[in-house]
């Protein structure tokens, strides 16, 4: 980990990864161990995940953590994932607020168990101080969802304040996202080698540059994280002008 530390440029690191963490059933499946102990150990990586990206520079770092496509599976099981995320909000945040990492959400959270969303919005608040970083959960989030939403917002904002459609923009439209007190991520990472963004970021993911990778959510480790970085640095990062307009 050490020699990878040292290939990365401090002054060039994405502000803003983003990461589908995939692969916590197959992982578990593959290991002869029931469905949970997956997303038990994808809990511990995230853990671990969080604190190298603080240690290391990384402002804003966004977790998928439950697809609103999630709510589909076993009842069973969304009960335990429910549990696991519970859990995980009340051990974790004194350890939130002491390392200055701010607690986010983004999706339809009111869809989420009373409990959950007392305690989530509970956790929220508690770390509202953090200045190291940002760590945001998606959850029941679904992208075209979120689309949904903020176009049913915009046009409420219209009607209300008779906006003229001719000063409506992107930048307008980004202010009724969930994800608008944040910068578009500049890296989004998929575990589990499948190669797609499942309903994850649309609007936000228009230049970020993506990396794929085979292994499970619960065997990715540090050494993987900082590999993604010093692909990421590797990259040409364009945004429609040419090699020559960038030098």
């Amino acid at each position: 980990m050490h020699d990878l530390i040292t290939q990365i440029d401090k002054t060039r690191l994405p502000h803003h990864i983003a990461i589908i963490m995939d692969g916590n059933g197959r992982w578990a499946k593959n290991n002869g161990l029931p469905r949970i102990e997956g997303h038990r150990r994808g809990a511990e990586v995230v853990e671990n995940i969080t604190e190298l990206s603080r240690e290391i520079g990384i402002k804003y770092l966004t977790l998928y953590a439950f697809s609103k496509e999630n709510w589909k599976r076993p009842a069973e099981e969304v009960h335990m994932l429910m549990a696991l995320l519970y859990d995980f909000l009340v051990n974790k945040k004194d350890k939130m607020i002491r390392n200055g990492i701010r607690l986010n959400a983004i999706g339809d959270i009111f869809q989420l168990p009373e409990e959950v969303l007392k305690i989530l919005n509970n956790t929220i608040a508690a770390t509202a101080q953090g200045k190291e970083m940002v760590l945001t959960l998606a959850l029941s989030y679904g992208a075209r969802d979120e689309i949904i939403r903020a176009v049913k917002k915009l046009a409420d904002d219209v009607i209300k304040n008779n906006v003229a459609t001719d000063l409506l923009s992107e930048d307008y439209f980004g202010g009724f996202l969930d994800t608008k007190d944040m910068p578009d991520p500049d890296l989004i990472i998929r575990t589990s080698g499948e190669n797609r963004i499942s309903n994850f970021l649309l609007w936000q993911s228009a230049y970020a540059e993506l990396k794929f990778i085979k292994p499970f959510w619960p065997e990715f480790n540090s050494e993987m994280f900082l590999s993604c970085l010093v692909d990421y640095q590797n990259r040409e990062r364009r945004f429609g002008k040419t090699s020559e307009q960038l030098d």
